[in-house]
C-alpha cells in the first residue's frame, strides 16, 4: 500500500506545517480525501507541544472504500450504461473500437475491446470486491474453484473456462470514462494483468493472479457507487433482471423511465416494442420475488417501481 511515515523533530511550527502539506498533497486519490487529511492534521496537533510529528498510520491512496460482505459495489455510471449489457447470451458478441457506450443521464463512457455481458458484471464485481481491502495494483490470487463457488457457478470445467473467458476479455479492454463529477476522465484497462498458467511451461497455476487498474479508485470517489445485495443478484436469472436490479439499486426512489430509455441504457436490441415489454414485466417479477421491489407497473411507455 502506498503510504507516508514520518518522525521528525521540526525546529519551528511553520515547517511542521510545510510537512503536513506536502504529506496531505497526494491524498488526490483517497476516497474520502478531507477525513484522510483530518486524520493527519489531527495527529500533527496532538504533537505541537514537542515540536514532533508523530509516525503517522498509513495514508492509503489507492485503496477502494470498504463495505460489508453482503453486498458489491459499482460505480453509478455503469448501473445506468450499456457497458455490461442486457442482451441474450445466445447473441453474438461485437468487437467494438472507441464505441461510445448508451447511458442513461450524465455521463460519456467510451469502450474498446469484445462487447460485455451480465456475466462480465457479475465476475467483475466480484474481482472488485477481492480488492477492496488491499492496494489496488496488487496481485489479487484466488483459486478458479472458490471464485466459481463465490458467484454461484456449477462448479466443473466448463465454468473454469467460462471464468477465464471473461477474465481475458476484460483484460483485452480499454475503457475511459468522462463525468460531471470527475475534474477530468479516467481511462484505465478493466483488467491490465491476468494469468492462469505459467507462460513457459504452458501449465495451470494453482490459483489465478489478477490486477485491477489503480485508476479505478476514483471511479468510486464522492460515494458515486451502488451497493448491490449479492444474494439478490445471484438468485437472479442473468440478462435483463441483473441490469434493471443494479440500474434501481443506484436509485432510493426510482422515477418512472421510459422504455425505450431503459432499451437504451441495457443494450437490448429488440425490434419489437411487445417484445420488449414482455421481457421488461419477467424481469420485474423476478425482482419481486427476491423481494427488491414491493411493486411495478407499466402505464402507456412509462415503467413506475417501488422498491422495499
Amino acid at each position: 500500500m502506498n503510504h507516508v511515515e514520518h518522525s521528525t523533530l521540526f525546529e519551528d511550527l511553520s515547517e511542521a506545517d510545510s510537512c503536513l502539506q506536502a504529506i496531505t498533497s497526494n491524498l488526490n486519490l483517497h476516497p474520502f480525501p478531507n477525513i484522510a487529511k483530518k486524520a493527519a492534521e489531527a495527529f500533527l496537533r496532538k504533537s505541537r507541544k514537542d515540536k514532533i510529528l508523530p509516525v503517522l498510520p498509513a495514508v492509503i491512496v489507492n485503496q477502494l472504500p470498504l463495505w460489508p460482505e453482503s453486498v458489491r459495489c459499482l460505480p453509478n455510471e455503469f448501473l445506468h450504461s450499456a457497458l455490461f449489457n442486457a442482451k441474450n447470451q445466445n447473441q453474438p458478441r461485437s468487437n467494438y473500437k472507441e464505441f461510445c457506450v448508451p447511458i442513461i443521464g450524465d455521463g460519456q463512457i467510451t469502450y474498446s475491446g469484445e462487447e460485455l455481458r451480465q456475466d462480465d458484471a457479475t465476475v467483475w464485481l466480484q474481482l472488485i470486491h477481492l480488492s477492496k481491502e488491499r492496494s489496488l495494483g496488487a496481485t489479487i490470487d484466488f483459486t478458479a474453484y472458490g471464485f466459481c463457488k463465490s458467484i454461484n457457478w456449477p462448479i466443473c470445467k466448463d465454468s473454469y473456462i467460462r471464468l477465464r473467458s471473461c477474465l481475458i476479455r476484460m483484460q483485452a479492454t480499454a475503457l475511459s470514462l468522462y463525468s460531471n463529477r470527475l475534474k477530468e476522465g479516467v481511462s484505465l484497462s478493466m483488467i491490465p494483468r491476468f494469468r492462469w498458467r505459467d507462460e513457459v511451461t504452458k501449465r495451470p497455476l494453482a490459483k489465478y493472479q489478477v490486477e485491477l487498474a489503480p485508476e479505478l479508485v476514483r471511479l468510486f470517489g464522492d460515494l458515486q457507487y451502488t451497493q448491490i445485495e449479492w444474494k439478490q443478484r445471484l438468485d437472479l436469472p442473468r440478462g435483463l433482471a441483473t441490469w434493471l436490479h443494479g440500474y434501481y439499486a443506484s436509485h432510493r426512489k426510482p422515477y418512472p423511465i421510459k422504455l425505450s430509455t431503459l432499451k437504451k441504457g441495457a443494450g437490448l436490441t429488440t425490434v419489437m416494442n411487445k417484445h420488449l415489454k414482455e421481457n421488461v414485466k419477467k424481469a420485474l417479477n423476478e425482482l419481486m420475488r427476491v423481494e427488491f421491489l414491493k411493486s411495478w407497473e407499466i402505464v402507456g411507455e412509462l415503467i413506475h417501481v417501488e422498491r422495499f
